[in-house]
């Protein structure tokens, strides 16, 4: 079982050796900065990345996402959709900092790459809808950069839209994500009137020019009518910081005046600690507000040594093993991402945490407790990349020809292993059959299967075992979509593909006990097992728990393992419809040996089959996926909007008015919603939208589970 990384910054410090740098190295580890920009769909975060690529020097024009021109978004399929589908890293230099940039996508469907970009990200930004505030995907991410105790800022874009509401914005922050919110801006202005913004902590105004594209920022006196508000808003600032800061209130009691550089160097404790959010405001398509972004970055955000040594476990002994950031200190770096490129083929996108990568070096891989040879080492520009020699602790880059590495792995030194904290994924709750036009197309089909599972953890690829039919589940039906999308055209392979369908789960309702015995010749040799398996239904979303529990003498310990390889193999097929059985207590109470006749392959069989007995005995239900809805629907449009849902099943959690919009929070059966979108626009004549996100998993009645079981 892996350490959690906890990275409470209070507690972090860096030892004498874990500062000592590597003269080679372009930018110490202080001025790193590796940040993640992570929003709701359509909130403006590649076109916030574009416009820090630009005032930043990285490119030369500004690529716009309606245009489908964003460096960012690289795919063929993001251009054409105006959307992010795979996380983009890039880097980028600004007051002499590097910051290591990872651009992630806002659609709940590849809510993965947001998953594993914070899990190596030091910090994030997060951008935010001035009009549409909070959305139901800005609580994923979120929620996401809370397990791994990522600090962040809040960027209000939009502020030029109609309807625009930085206060709005903020409380809603605040409210629907417990984020302890300081906006350190004050608006100038808002929708087609907004010019820039009064800076809280300087008491600066910055009026940005649109002639000049905002590359030139005017700073001016506070104009007469924000003076007040800002003298208020700031001094509300300096006592929010003080009541968690210790130094801050110090000089705060102790002086009349805060200075600006003392109160920056408190909000950037605070922030680290994780005790503020500061928020900032701005509109990106306008070019107003990203220069101060990318300042308070470097302002705010933390460098690699801010923040706690990476924590982890050694593989063998599995006592808890520590490394702090330095490029002398033993090689740590997490594999976050695999990618096929067409120009070097399988790359594998790393973090260092400490030590140093280099050409030609040697690695080990914990896992697979094989060593391999680092072949090419890049630093990453969207889709283009530079060759280096070293990539140093601290940075992010990726590994051309890695073999033996998948999603999560370790690379480490032999002689001085660790095992980090991995990265967990969701379940798929979609799935559809696929098969390849030809027969010439089978092999390549497999293939490019393969590849997109090695990318993509929430990809699967499995066989029905009644039908032959190579079945692939995914997230929901872009998902799907863009991966039928790729085989055709990056992969160039023809295939014809069925209709979606929903990925069934299975499990229990009552605890109960199976047995078998296994007693077979096979090959002219005789092959004896019994065992004894008790099952029992544990919380929705807990995961399956399995232990071995037998009784001392009744089964030589040589074949506990192909007795856990046997559960694992039951758990993958269930009894009612051959579903995945999730969120079961699994525990092998007996079992019988016999010297001689006792096998590997029969207590691996034995296994199987007992538990599939306690599983029949255990009322077994089928369970379905639920999503967690939210729909924009105008007031009158609201009474058929709500008649539609109830006749899908759906369950009304709240209805939310909003300028004259109604805002319908609902769960509901993904079965149900299929060819969804097209409904919505006949019913409110195209002015609705929605967004929706999987939730957990649900028994299905029991009617409906005869009619999917195809029993009636």
């Amino acid at each position: 079982m892996t350490t959690i990384v906890k990275k409470d910054a209070k507690n972090a410090t860096c030892s004498a050796s874990s500062q000592r740098e590597d003269a080679a190295r372009e930018h110490g580890l202080a001025s790193i900065r590796n940040i993640g920009i992570v929003a709701h769909i359509d909130a403006g975060k590649t076109t916030t990345t574009e416009r820090i690529l630009y005032y930043t020097g990285r490119v030369y024009k500004m690529g716009e996402v309606h245009e489908g021109t964003a460096v960012m978004d690289w795919m063929e399929q993001e251009q054409e959709r105006g959307i992010t589908i795979t996380s983009a890293a890039t880097t980028c230099l600004w007051k002499k900092r590097q910051i290591n940039i990872i651009d992630t996508p806002g659609h709940v469907d590849f809510t993965v790459e947001v998953e594993r970009s914070l899990r190596v990200l030091d910090g994030a930004v997060g951008v935010f809808c001035a009009v549409g505030g909070v959305q139901p995907q800005s609580e994923t991410v979120w929620r996401q950069a809370e397990k791994y105790s990522v600090p962040r800022l809040a960027f209000v874009n939009k502020m030029d839209r109609m309807g625009a509401n930085f206060d709005h914005v903020v409380s809603e922050l605040h409210e629907k994500l417990a984020a302890p919110t300081i906006p350190i801006q004050l608006p100038w202005g808002s929708e087609e009137n907004f010019k820039g913004f009064v800076d809280l902590v300087t008491m600066k105004a910055f009026l940005f020019k649109e002639e000049n594209m905002g590359s030139e920022v005017e700073e001016i006196a506070i104009p007469e009518e924000l003076a007040i508000t800002a003298e208020v808003q700031r001094a509300a600032l300096i006592e929010k910081i003080a009541d968690v800061d210790e130094q801050l209130l110090e000089i705060y009691l102790e002086e009349a005046d805060v200075q600006f550089d003392q109160l920056r160097s408190a909000i950037r404790r605070a922030t680290i600690n994780g005790h503020i959010v500061p928020v900032l405001c701005g509109s990106s398509l306008k070019n107003k507000g990203v220069q101060p972004l990318l300042d308070a970055v470097v302002d705010y955000l933390p460098s690699p040594l801010d923040i706690p040594a990476v924590e982890g476990i050694h593989p063998k002994t599995e006592t808890p093993e520590v490394r702090e950031p330095g490029d002398f200190e033993p090689l740590s770096a997490l594999t976050f991402k695999m990618a096929t490129d067409s120009f070097v083929g399988k790359l594998a996108f790393v973090r260092i945490y400490s030590g140093k990568l280099e050409k030609r070096q040697t690695v080990f891989n914990p896992r697979t407790r094989k060593r391999e040879k680092i072949g090419r080492l890049l630093r990453l520009h969207a889709n283009s990349r530079e060759d280096v020699e070293t990539l140093f602790a601290g940075e992010i880059g990726a590994i051309a020809g890695l073999k033996q590495f998948t999603t999560g792995d370790t690379l480490c030194s032999e002689n001085k292993s660790i095992v980090l904290e991995s990265i967990e994924f969701p379940e798929p709750v979609i799935a559809m059959a696929i098969e390849p036009k030809t027969q010439a197309d089978r092999d390549s089909l497999t293939a490019a299967l393969q590849s997109m599972m090695e990318e993509d953890p929430t990809f699967r690829v499995t066989t029905n075992e009644d039908t032959g039919q190579t079945i692939i589940n995914g997230m929901g039906e872009l998902h799907l979509e863009i991966i039928k999308d790729r085989i055709l055209r990056e992969f160039k392979v023809q295939a014809n593909a069925g209709k979606p369908v929903v990925a069934y789960r299975e499990s229990v309702q009552e605890t109960a006990t199976g047995s078998f015995t296994f007693e077979r010749e096979i090959g002219g040799r005789s092959h004896f097992a019994n065992l004894v398996v008790e099952v029992s239904p544990r919380e929705r979303s807990t995961g399956n728990k399995v232990e071995l529990n037998i009784p001392k003498d009744s089964v030589p310990r040589e074949f506990y393992l192909p007795i856990e390889q046997g559960i694992k193999d039951a758990l993958m097929t269930g009894v009612l419809g051959n579903c995945p059985l999730v969120d079961l207590d699994v525990t092998v109470t007996g079992g019988e040996a016999r010297t001689v006749e006792s096998t590997e392959i029969a207590f691996r069989t034995a296994a199987v089959m007992a538990l599939r007995c306690a599983v029949e005995n255990a009322n077994p239900t089928l369970l379905e996926p639920i999503m967690k809805l939210e729909i924009i629907v105008p007031e009158e449009h609201l009474g058929d909007v709500m008649n539609d849902l109830n006749g899908r099943r759906g369950r009304i959690r709240e209805i939310e008015a909003r300028d004259g919009v109604q805002l319908v929070h609902v769960d509901v059966p993904l079965a149900e919603m299929f060819g969804y979108a097209t409904t919505l626009r006949s019913l409110t004549k195209g002015r609705a939208s929605y967004t929706m996100e999987p939730m957990n998993f649900e028994t299905v009645p029991e009617a409906m589970q005869e009619t999917i079981l195809n029993r009636t």
